[in-house]
């Protein structure tokens, strides 16, 4: 049974101009120890979905259907009690911009010591302690001292490493990054890349690391979830995913990325901008900004199905797997043209 099983996930938010479908039909699974990488342009749904498993979007504006099974039990069907114990325990989340999830008024270890307090049977001597361990374990230069600074005296990198430690304070089963390296220069990404690499092999967290890059995703993640549009539209191990991919938006996404390998003149562009999730296109979601649209994906709207020559490789598109195959080896060769 895989620790964490997503089926049919879907997510409404209503607002004074319409529903907004932030989520629409999103399935799959985390086993222990494993990296799962969403994808996708912002605004396509990656981060609601995380939101929704953890039950922090506002009741009053939100309604979410379907399954997130938590170790066979289904966190959208739980009693708000039960949801906040397991909520920073069992399942921990690495918020975007670490200067609005830290309290400004609170020093850092006030802030570490109160989360291992509501969860375990401590006292706040033990909890200091353990706060102090993770703070070097994470890499905070004299932790000792930096435990009572507050989150303005730390730089962005800095703050980034405390709400690493602040999540896996309690030894969480899941660790849910939501673009963990974000605003930070090259050389802080890759520290906390590798941080959050090291500490997955100490604590065996499976990790779901929320992110529009594809550089991120391939240094990290077992498997990738593509999304567009609050959509599933690619799913399969990162190899398949970045050596054959299948749905030409991430071709796209992967066209739009620089490469060493290949001599390539310029990067390609994908046309257009992600449709309104208030009104979206009928058939394929994508089909606006596809260079590959026939009638069909105009009308149809595409399953996401296995591709025949590895079923674990999901994708939701009508081209013929001969097309998607030729396209996929141009794009790897770093000779995608655009199409006729």
């Amino acid at each position: 049974m895989a620790l964490l099983e997503v089926k049919d996930l879907r997510t409404e938010f209503r607002t004074d101009d319409g529903v907004v479908k932030a989520v629409d039909g999103v399935s799959f699974s985390v086993d222990k120890g494993q990296t799962l990488g969403i994808v996708g342009e912002s605004g396509c749904g990656k981060s609601v979905t995380c939101l929704t498993i953890m039950g922090l979007n506002s009741k009053r504006t939100a309604t979410s259907t379907g399954e997130a099974l938590w170790k066979g039990d289904d966190l959208l069907a739980m009693k708000p009690s039960r949801l906040r114990e397991i909520r920073g325990n069992e399942i921990a989340m690495v918020f975007q911009d670490p200067m609005t999830s830290l309290n400004p008024v609170h020093t850092i270890g006030k802030q570490l010591v109160e989360a291992v307090v509501l969860h375990r049977d401590v006292s706040k001597k033990q909890a200091r302690l353990r706060a102090l361990e993770l703070l070097q374990a994470v890499g905070i230069p004299r932790a000792e001292r930096r435990i009572d600074d507050y989150p303005h005296q730390f730089s962005g990198g800095m703050r980034q490493r405390v709400m690493i430690a602040m999540s896996l304070i309690n030894e969480p089963d899941l660790l849910i990054a939501d673009e963990p390296t974000t605003a930070l220069d090259v050389t802080t990404q890759a520290q906390i890349l590798n941080l959050m690499n090291k500490l997955q092999e100490e604590f065996h967290t499976a990790i779901i690391i929320i992110t529009h890059d594809l550089g991120v995703v391939a240094e990290t993640a077992d498997d990738v979830v593509v999304m567009y549009a609050a959509k599933v539209v690619e799913h399969g191990v990162v190899d398949s995913i970045f050596m054959q991919p299948r749905h030409p938006y991430t071709w796209g996404l992967l066209g739009s990325l620089p490469r060493l390998d290949a001599d390539v003149e310029r990067l390609v562009q994908i046309p257009g901008q992600p449709p309104s999730l208030l009104n979206p296109p009928a058939g394929c979601r994508f089909n606006p900004r596809c260079p590959y649209v026939m009638d069909r994906c105009k009308a149809e709207e595409p399953e996401l199905v296995s591709t025949p020559a590895d079923p674990a490789h999901m994708q939701a598109c009508f081209l013929d797997e001969d097309v998607k195959k030729r396209e996929a080896d141009k794009l790897l060769a770093g000779t995608m043209a655009e199409a006729s």
